[in-house]
């Protein structure tokens, strides 16, 4: 049996996000839309580079269900270069300048590790989540910058930066490694008093397959912060890769771990794929509410 009456009672996990003044409900799984405002990432790299393509990609992800969009500047798949402060602000605070002039509601996710860009992205829209991908090692004043502004975190857990993550990544137990960096980050998070902190296992960054393929299988180890958990698998290389595929063609192959990831007990999926991610959660939602 996949789940038991105690899997819903076991831990407390927190259930809700401050932003905007209001509070956004996770207590049922929901979606990250995926909007790359880059030339180069590695599956819809360049798409949506435009005005309009930005408020298409947008109005797609809401009319899809999803219930953030993350906005990314700058790439960070394997191998990717890291690119100057003033070309990432000048990709992100236009993109997410439009978006809220048409979908003020909407709640954003701003993709990025510089404290400089959290700050002039927050002069120019106000609130939304941070979406780190070092767990704050790569700029030693965005934690404090979140605290200040009091803004929502995703904590993520990398190993070195893009051009470098994915070169023999080693780990004696990753799940053991990963939770030991997070777990150490949460304590300093909660120490500036930030007060809304999503967990992030970083699949892919820093991790071979095998690890990857560890971190889900034992996803559940991550209820021990009582915090939300949020997975990025969405048409990644442990996908196509071991499938001998490409990304336009690993939309199944996303499914597939998606339904696991939320069997572990995920609560935001990280997607390009936001309709196939709602239906995901609907289904695996009827499994767990019809268990006796």
């Amino acid at each position: 049996m996949l789940f038991t009456q105690n899997d819903k009672s076991f831990y407390r996990k927190k259930s809700t996000i401050n932003l905007n003044g209001h509070l956004v409900d996770l207590s049922c799984p929901v979606v990250m839309g995926i909007l790359n405002v880059t030339p180069d990432s590695f599956y819809d790299g360049g798409a949506y580079t435009t005005d309009h393509g930005i408020l298409s990609r947008a109005a797609q992800i809401i009319e899809e269900g999803g219930q953030f969009i993350d906005i990314g500047g700058m790439s960070t798949r394997p191998g990717a270069k890291e690119i100057f402060f003033e070309e990432e602000i000048g990709r992100l605070l236009p993109a997410a300048r439009i978006i809220k002039r048409e979908f003020p509601e909407v709640s954003l996710s701003i993709d990025t590790y510089r404290s400089q860009i959290v700050q002039m992205v927050y002069d120019g829209i106000g609130d939304f989540v941070v979406n780190d991908i070092s767990g704050g090692i790569f700029d030693n004043q965005l934690f404090k910058t979140v605290a200040r502004l009091n803004l929502p975190y995703i904590l993520m857990h990398t190993k070195g930066k893009s051009d470098i993550m994915q070169k023999n990544p080693f780990y004696n137990d990753v799940v053991k490694e990963v939770i030991l960096f997070l777990s150490a980050k949460v304590q300093k998070l909660k120490q500036l008093g930030v007060c809304d902190i999503l967990i992030d296992p970083g699949f892919g960054f820093g991790k071979s397959a095998a690890h990857n393929y560890e971190l889900l299988n034992r996803l559940d180890a991550f209820r021990i912060f009582e915090l939300p958990v949020l997975v990025g698998l969405s048409r990644k290389a442990m996908i196509w890769k071991e499938l001998n595929l490409t990304p336009d063609q690993s939309l199944n192959g996303t499914t597939v771990l998606n339904t696991l990831a939320l069997v572990g007990g995920c609560d935001i999926l990280r997607v390009h794929d936001v309709k196939e991610a709602m239906e995901t959660i609907k289904l695996v939602g009827n499994l767990k509410n019809n268990v006796k």
